[in-house]
């Protein structure tokens, strides 16, 4: 069924919720979106969104997939950089994933690089909320070494660099299995640092700025405890900051030290201490779980089996037929490019070159 056939079961449940009585079909109002998971209806007059999932990038259950993101929007909201949560609308058979009601956020998307140092304060603002303790930290992940954890994932979706389904030659295959292979060595010899509250999905395009300057990070169901130098790299990363074509730019390495820099000295002190070490080999991790999950997009959206998302264990999907052909064009487009020969050297050389960001953290 198409999210307009739905408005009339999103009406209906919204309105039940506090606040929403008097909000009807016509209220609302479809977005346009440039996301994979997610659709947006804003309901006009109320300063909220409906934001309807098409999948769990988690591989959840459509339940425990609302359960999730709704944790992460109430765990994320005291850092001041993130839209309210209102509420949920539980899966049904007329909303096979359910519904989250969040305030709307009035601005503009992210435009680099004049809004680095905004998002980097917002991320320092998360990232230095205090963790609750282990035992309240579910439903949320939160792996005991989450560098390794994530590293993890690397390697599963590296498996599909040898489809024939994946844009990769073998010359770029074997780049990034060398950047896997160097940073397992580093990870095994290396303790991890603290673990606190991060987005795991801060890339450019999941901003948006407002008049005031604040920069609002909206798309937050991937939140996790972790590693912060995966959000940060998550933000500046060539593949983050020319994935979405309203906040495309290509950052140079000295803009994007200036970035950490910022950072660093808005985070506590003894957080900006124990990461600095770590900050480089999460972005060559973050850089790595990005250019793997292409190959995985390019070998999973070949699928054309519909799921019945109601029932599904998990419900991630990256079929053609999850989402619209623009947008797939669109990502299979970013996918040919990141692993293409050109941009695969051109990200390792951020790290492997004498250059401002190298300099940054070359040890004393």
């Amino acid at each position: 069924m198409r999210l307009i056939d739905r408005l009339p079961s999103l009406a209906r449940a919204a309105s039940a919720l506090p606040g929403m009585a008097a909000l009807r079909v016509s209220d609302l109002e479809i977005l346009p979106t440039s996301g994979l998971a997610h659709d947006h209806v804003r309901c006009r007059g109320f300063g909220r969104l409906l934001r309807v999932p098409r999948q769990s990038q988690l591989a959840l259950d459509a339940k425990a997939n609302l359960a999730y993101q709704a944790a992460c929007f109430e765990r994320m909201g005291p850092s001041g950089h993130t839209p309210c949560l209102f509420g949920t609308m539980e899966p049904s058979e007329d909303l096979p994933m359910g519904a989250l009601i969040v305030e709307e956020i009035v601005g503009d998307p992210a435009s680099l690089p004049q809004d680095l140092s905004a998002i980097a304060g917002a991320l320092a603002s998360l990232h230095a909320l205090d963790p609750p303790g282990d035992t309240e930290r579910s439903p949320l992940k939160d792996p005991s070494n989450p560098v390794r954890d994530t590293l993890r994932e690397v390697q599963a979706q590296a498996r599909c660099l040898s489809d024939p389904a994946t844009p990769v030659s073998s010359a770029a295959r074997a780049a990034i299995e060398a950047e896997i292979s160097a940073m397992q060595t580093f990870v095994e010899r290396t303790p991890p640092p603290p673990k606190t509250l991060i987005s795991f999905d801060a890339h450019p395009g999941n901003f948006i700025r407002e008049a005031s300057g604040r920069a609002v990070l909206v798309d937050l169901e991937k939140g996790r405890y972790g590693g912060a130098g995966f959000d940060l790299a998550h933000a500046t990363l060539y593949t983050s900051t020319t994935w979405d074509v309203a906040t495309y730019a290509e950052l140079t390495p000295g803009e994007v030290a200036g970035f950490y820099e910022t950072w660093l000295a808005a985070v506590p002190e003894e957080m900006a201490r124990v990461y600095r070490p770590w900050l480089l080999p999460m972005r060559r991790i973050m850089w790595l779980w990005s250019v793997t999950w292409c190959a995985k997009w390019a070998v999973e959206s070949q699928s054309d089996v519909v799921m019945d998302k109601h029932s599904a264990q998990s419900t991630e999907d990256w079929s053609s037929e999850n989402t619209d052909r623009a947008l797939i064009d669109h990502v299979a487009d970013r996918v040919r490019t990141y692993l293409s020969d050109e941009i695969v050297n051109r990200v390792i050389d951020e790290w492997t070159e004498e250059n401002a960001l190298t300099s940054m953290f070359r040890p004393a």
